[in-house]
């Protein structure tokens, strides 16, 4: 691991951007701190080991609002904002509300406002088919937007029995790759996706139960 975070650092000469500089970082950057106080960095966390912890975002996978480089404390970033209404339709639909929040948060970093390449609108960037099947008739409406994105999420996940990665795949790219890859499908840009998502509820699941803010290690 050693070497492959090493080999990393030589070949984009990024040292300055994993200090905080600013640049244009070509790889999502995990990391942990071990218990000598030894912190490791990686762009490939391996697979089974859950230590490392997203905490740089890639300029190419960055959500359609981001406005900075760190992934979690970014102090434009208001990660309390559409509490209320979060709270509302989480419950309405029986989905958990820190998961709902992790969606938004990598989606369009809590900005109503937001629009991707491919036409995605809104804090839950739903595309104007999936805004149609929802009744959703104003998409940079906050209250529409995350009532209609909230109803996706728990359709899909009834959809896959309840597996968070499954729904949140599908989210990103459709319930129809899910199916006809059996799983995640095998797109860059969806497994990213699914672990910055998974990565996010964990954080905002843990601020939730002890109060505090889920800063990086």
């Amino acid at each position: 691991m050693f070497l492959k975070v090493m080999k990393w650092i030589l070949v984009t000469g990024s040292v300055c951007i994993l200090l905080g500089a600013a640049g244009s970082l070509q790889a999502d950057v995990y990391s942990y701190t071990d218990s000598s106080g030894v912190r490791h960095l990686t762009n490939i966390p391996p697979a089974n080991d859950s230590r490392y912890e997203l905490v740089l975002r890639s300029d190419a996978t960055k959500p359609k609002g981001w406005t900075g480089s760190t992934y979690w404390s970014n102090p434009q970033l208001n990660r309390s904002a559409y509490a209320a209404l979060i709270a509302r339709e989480a419950a309405r639909h029986g989905v958990d509300p820190e998961l709902v929040r992790a969606v938004i948060h990598a989606e369009s970093a809590f900005n109503s406002r937001a629009v991707s390449p491919m036409g995605a609108l809104g804090l839950m960037q739903l595309m104007p088919a999936t805004a149609d099947r929802f009744q959703v008739r104003d998409v940079f409406d906050p209250e529409e937007n995350i009532r209609g994105g909230v109803a996706y999420l728990a359709f899909l996940l009834r959809l896959f029995d309840g597996d968070r990665r499954l729904a949140v795949a599908a989210y990103n790219a459709g319930e129809g790759a899910v199916q006809r890859y059996n799983g995640i499908p095998p797109f860059k840009e969806t497994t990213n996706y699914v672990a910055r998502v998974m990565d996010l509820h964990r954080r905002y699941q843990r601020e939730t139960v002890t109060g505090v803010d889920a800063q990086i290690p």
